[in-house]
C-alpha cells in the first residue's frame, strides 16, 4: 500500500531526484494496532535531517493523518512496517537544486518481518563484512536515501545461519551492522560507536542510551577496533524493528546472552508498551 504527495498511487516522476541522486531522507517505522511507534521520536529525527539537508520539513500533521490513513486502510497493519521518504521533488537535469523546492512524500505499509523468537532470547550469528563505510561528516547520522554501502555489504553473504554484517569505516573503527546499531558491554559499561563521521542515529540507540542513563548503567560512546569487540562481555545489535538482538557469535568468537542485554530487553518492551498506551 502506497501514498504519494496524500494521493493512493505506486508511481513518482522519473525525474525525482530521490531517484536520480537518492536526495532525501527515509524512517522505518513499526505499527503495532494501527500506531507508528516511536512516531514522534522518527518525525523529531526526520525534521532534524531535513533541517541539515535543508530540505523543507513536512508539516507534523499532514503527514501524521497520512500515516494514521494508510495504516487504518490495511488489512495488516495490527503489526506492520511502514517506510516514509521524503525526497526534495522533480527538478531538471543537474544538481542544482529547484527552486521553488516541492519535495515528495512517499508512505508504503508492509508485512512485518517473520523474525524468529530466539534471535531474541538466544542471540544471533554475525560475521564482519568487507565494504567499509566512508568518512562523511556532513551526512554522518542521517538516515538518507543513499544507502549502496550497506547494499553492497550484505551482498557479501547468502548463508542463512548469519542475521547480521558489522561494518566498520575506512579508518578501521566499527561503526554498525548492516541494518542496526551496534553495542557491547565490558565490565558493567555500555559502549557503542560515536557516529561523528560515518553511520545512522537510530532511534533504538538513543532510546537504548537513554534507558541506560536513567537507571544508571554508565554509557560510553566512542572509537573502538574488532579487537576491542572481541574483548566484550555481551553483544548486540538493535533497531525500530528488531528491537534487540544479542549476539552469541562473531565469525569464532562466542558470546553469551548476557544479564544488562536481558535487562536492556526488558525496558525497551516496557517503553513499547508505554508508547502503544498513548
Amino acid at each position: 500500500m502506497f501514498l504519494v504527495n496524500g494521493e493512493c498511487r505506486s508511481q513518482i516522476d522519473i525525474s525525482d531526484r530521490g531517484l536520480q541522486y537518492g536526495d532525501g531522507l527515509f524512517e522505518t517505522i513499526a505499527v503495532h494496532n494501527y500506531q507508528p511507534i516511536f512516531w514522534q521520536d522518527h518525525f523529531n529525527r526526520l525534521q532534524a535531517g531535513c533541517l541539515r539537508l535543508r530540505l523543507p520539513v513536512p508539516d507534523s500533521d499532514i503527514l501524521l493523518a497520512e500515516v494514521n490513513q494508510l495504516c487504518s486502510q490495511s488489512n495488516f497493519a495490527h503489526l506492520a512496517v511502514l517506510k516514509l521518504m521524503i525526497t526534495r521533488g522533480s527538478g531538471g537535469r543537474g544538481y542544482r537544486q529547484p527552486d521553488p523546492v516541492l519535495p515528495t512524500r512517499i508512505l508504503s505499509l508492509h508485512p512485518y518481518p517473520d523474525y524468529p523468537a530466539h534471535f531474541q532470547s538466544e542471540g544471533i550469528v554475525a560475521r564482519f563484512c568487507e565494504a567499509r563505510l566512508a568518512i562523511n561528516p556532513l551526512l554522518a547520522g542521517l538516515k538518507h536515501l543513499n544507502r549502496l554501502e550497506q547494499v553492497l555489504a550484505r551482498a557479501e553473504w547468502q548463508n542463512t545461519a548469519i542475521q547480521e554484517g558489522i561494518m566498520l569505516n575506512v579508518h578501521g573503527w566499527v561503526i554498525e551492522g548492516t541494518m542496526t546499531n551496534l553495542f557491547y558491554v565490558k565490565a558493567g559499561i555500555l559502549y557503542t560507536a560515536i557516529l561523528d563521521e560515518s553511520g545512522i542515529l537510530g532511534i533504538m540507540r538513543q532510546k537504548i542510551i537513554e534507558l541506560s542513563r536513567q537507571n544508571g548503567l554508565h554509557v560510553c560512546e566512542q572509537r573502538y577496533t574488532q579487537i576491542d569487540l572481541f574483548s566484550a562481555d555481551e553483544v548486540f545489535f538493535s533497531n525500530s524493528l528488531i528491537g534487540i538482538w544479542p549476539v552469541k557469535q562473531i565469525d569464532r568468537h562466542m558470546f553469551a546472552v548476557g544479564i544488562i542485554t536481558k535487562q536492556l530487553i526488558l525496558w525497551l518492551q516496557q517503553l513499547h508498551e508505554a508508547d502503544r498506551a498513548l
